[in-house]
């Protein structure tokens, strides 16, 4: 047999089987006609392949002009088919469209039997016998077109033009699937008509070959057609599953509304009739035969919450919104319960309400706790603030309304900016934001210091600590608020104290120089009582050298100004100070040598050897000259005391200055007794002495001193004998 022979025989078997499947399918679905369409796309399709398989083997001009003749038949029953087929199941494609391809198609029919001997030839003159593969001959038509072959060639081009339109129509839709079938009858139409419309006017030389796009064609739509039914036996599969859960999530949510204590109902609003179960009937005091009105229904409402039910609802009625509202109900026995109720309110096409439908849920426990939880807010020593996630105040405290100046009903509702200092409001809400992204309980503003803003616009100084509260309703943000302006006023008081203190230190410390005070100041007097006595001395003379007379007096200003600077100390260390503000720079190195010149001739008097070991390029340090100087004094002094019983040789005190871990540290050594080990961690507690006649106040006012200066200072044993006081400051890089 040849190979022809089979090829196109298989191509219509195919198409038949396609037509016998889905017409079953119609059968048992006798609403789905695209089932029938496709049935007769299909045998259309094996018709029209069993022509051209008689065409490729006809043997005269007479015969081949007969057969493409009758040919025209399937080919309208298909056209006519596809076009039915994309109407009815891609609800596509413009209704003229069809109307025109459906009519032209007709048209070109009955033409087709008009002439002769067809619609595609005028005359056929001959046939050529063109060798295919494997030897095979085929017969291929020569002769005059038939120009009213347009009229057919243009139901073809509508044909496709229509393909195009319900394509477009179904991409617009997002329907995927729907795009690829459309594509692919725009695809093997366009071959089909191609390939017919260039063997009619003779551009090439080959057989009729449209039963093989066309079998593609239906290949496509047998594909969706065939997943739709895949898709509906899964449906039917998934909706039977669905039905069996829906029935134990029936019976679950049964179990879990009586156990929650969830009241569901239903309002018929034209006629005034509510809807509840046996057992809520039971619970609102309601008997089983009781007809129930929405009036009837809202008397378990307690007196108080009536009036808001009812414009609640009347709300929902004129706005269309959902229903969601709190109120107390009175159940039978005489107790409240608060209850939460939402629903929603249904609609006929008219617009006016048909049905109420929703739930009521016991939420008396949450009002309770939330009544607790008030409650404690409101004992709490603290200001306590809550606040949503966009910075609105949900809750305050009693003594927040003391500490603002503000009623509650003024601040609930209102951003929390409003009790910022104003210069701060405006970058507050990037702070709370920044605090949202990482919520966790911590001190706001550590390390700086935080002011809140009264009603009057005055500003005072708190303590804040945040807590986030996570709740169903959002992330909350609790703010607890200290007032600390009396600890404030206090630290001020204490430092007042301090500075007293410091300055009866130094005025102790001074006492002790006295002596070598004055010796300081006497050297410089009597120079200048000798050089003006010597000056006097000259100018009795009756020649005068004026060059010998300029540098005594140059020696006079030199003491003077000498005896100026001992004074000047003198009156800065008696004078009263605050302690300091951090905003001197100051070399240490300058501090130790000022405070030798002041003490060398105490020293000398007590024959104390003074050693300095001074860090050359030390980094300068922030703090109070004549502070610091106190504190080196001070330490100077006690080291010359701590060795008033040593033999005169042994009498060595040391000053060391150095660079250690960022810091400056400076030491004092001497060689006196050591400090007790048990008496060591109190040597700086105030009014605690080794002295005899000390007071306790110096290493106490020195160690106040450092601490102000955000340093430390301490004292330590030598390997042999002698103590070692250290301190340390840091350095501003």
């Amino acid at each position: 047999m040849s190979w022809i022979t089979i090829l196109w025989s298989m191509n219509a078997a195919a198409c038949l089987t396609l037509a016998g499947i889905y017409l079953l399918v119609w059968c048992k679905q006798r609403e789905s006609w695209v089932y029938l369409a496709f049935s007769f796309s299909a045998v259309g399709g094996a018709a029209l392949t069993a022509f051209e398989l008689a065409l490729v083997r006809a043997q005269t001009v007479e015969q081949y002009g007969a057969i493409l003749r009758w040919a025209q038949l399937p080919i309208w029953a298909v056209v006519v088919s596809l076009v039915i087929f994309v109407r009815l199941y891609f609800r596509a494609g413009r209704p003229w469209l069809a109307w025109s391809v459906c009519g032209l198609r007709t048209l070109a029919l009955i033409l087709n039997f008009v002439f002769v001997p067809n619609l595609s030839y005028r005359q056929i003159t001959h046939l050529n016998q063109v060798s295919w593969w494997g030897g095979e001959t085929v017969s291929v038509p020569m002769g005059v077109t038939n120009p009213w072959v347009l009229v057919a060639q243009l139901s073809l081009l509508l044909l496709i033009v229509f393909f195009i339109d319900a394509t477009i129509t179904v991409w617009r839709r997002h329907w995927k699937r729907g795009v690829v079938v459309g594509s692919a009858l725009i695809l093997f139409s366009l071959i089909a008509v191609g390939q017919v419309v260039l063997v009619v006017w003779g551009i090439i030389t080959i057989p009729f070959l449209a039963a093989f796009p066309f079998l593609g064609l239906l290949a496509a739509m047998a594909y969706e057609l065939s997943s739709d039914m895949l898709r509906a036996g899964q449906l039917a599969r998934e909706l039977k599953a669905s039905e069996a859960a829906l029935r134990s999530t029936e019976r679950g949510m049964e179990l879990a509304v009586n156990t929650a204590g969830i009241v569901v109902w239903a309002w018929d609003i034209p006629r005034d009739e509510v809807w509840l179960s046996d057992k809520d009937r039971a619970l609102l005091g309601f008997s089983k035969d009781e007809r129930l009105s929405a009036e009837s229904v809202r008397r378990v409402i307690h007196p108080e919450d009536r009036e808001y039910v009812r414009n609640t609802v009347k709300r929902s009625l004129d706005t269309r919104g959902e229903i969601e509202a709190e109120y107390r109900v009175v159940i039978p026995g005489g107790k409240v319960r608060w209850m939460t109720r939402r629903a929603h309110i249904e609609f006929d096409d008219k617009g006016k309400p048909v049905w109420e439908r929703g739930v009521l849920i016991d939420v008396t426990e949450r009002k309770f706790a939330e009544e607790r939880f008030r409650l404690v807010v409101d004992a709490a020593p603290s200001g306590m603030v809550m606040a949503n996630r966009e910075g609105k105040i949900i809750l305050v405290n009693a003594q927040i309304e003391t500490f603002f100046g503000y009623t509650r009903d003024e601040l609930i509702g209102q951003p929390i900016e409003m009790l910022v200092p104003e210069q701060f409001q405006s970058k507050h809400a990037g702070f709370r934001h920044g605090y949202l992204g990482d919520a966790q309980a911590r001190p706001m503003g550590a390390g700086r210091e935080l002011f809140a803003r009264r009603k009057d616009g005055s500003e005072f100084p708190v303590e804040i600590g945040l807590n986030p509260i996570h709740t169903p309703e959002g992330l909350f943000v609790l703010a607890s608020i200290v007032d600390i302006s009396e600890r404030k006023r206090a630290e001020l008081e204490g430092a007042r104290q301090r500075d007293e203190l410091a300055h009866l230190s130094r005025v102790t410390m001074l006492g002790e120089l006295s002596g070598s005070l004055a010796h300081e100041l006497n050297q410089p007097l009597t120079s200048i009582l000798s050089n003006a006595q010597a000056a006097q001395r000259f100018l009795a003379d009756e020649v005068v050298d004026l060059n010998e007379l300029r540098e005594i007096l140059n020696d006079i200003v030199a003491e003077d100004t000498r005896a100026g600077e001992m004074i000047q100390r003198l009156r800065v260390l008696f004078k009263k100070r605050e302690m300091p503000k951090h905003t001197g720079d100051i070399d240490i190195n300058e501090v130790v040598q000022d405070v030798l010149k002041l003490v060398g001739n105490d020293l000398m008097n007590q024959n104390v050897t003074m050693d300095t070991e001074l860090a050359q390029n030390l980094p300068a340090v922030t703090g109070d000259w004549i502070q610091l100087e106190q504190v080196l004094l001070n330490l100077v002094l006690n080291g010359c005391e701590a060795m008033e019983d040593c033999e005169p040789s042994d009498r060595r005190l040391r000053v060391v200055t150095e660079l250690d871990n960022g810091a400056v540290r400076v030491s004092v050594t001497d060689r006196g007794e050591s400090i007790p080990e048990e008496k060591m961690d109190r040597v700086f507690e105030p009014f605690f002495t080794t002295k005899a006649e000390g007071m306790g106040l110096g290493l106490s006012v020195c160690h106040t001193i450092i601490r102000a200066h955000r340093g430390k200072i301490w004292a330590t044993n030598n390997l042999d004998r002698g103590a070692t006081f250290h301190f340390e400051l840091p350095v501003d890089r």
